[in-house]
């Protein structure tokens, strides 16, 4: 496997962060909230506080990926 198609792929991929925010956006908004409430006064994150809203976004994101996955596939064979 070559470097540049590791780089080309990730370029793709966050080429499409923006959309997959988008899509995420309420479970965004919700883990960014859990980490504001509970890091107040310059305090650390600690691991697990926010472990759900977290599982939530990165479902999120992935099932986002899946349909715009399916999205690019199903314009190639139109």
């Amino acid at each position: 496997m070559s470097g540049s198609n590791v780089w080309s792929r990730t370029r793709e991929k966050l080429q499409r962060f923006p959309e997959l925010f988008a899509e995420c956006s309420f479970e965004a908004a919700a883990y960014g909230k859990c980490v504001a409430a509970t890091t107040t006064s310059k305090q650390e994150i600690k691991k697990d506080l926010c472990a759900k809203e977290f599982e939530a976004l990165k479902t999120c994101f992935t099932n986002a990926g899946k349909l715009m996955w399916q999205r690019q596939l199903w314009k190639i064979k139109c």
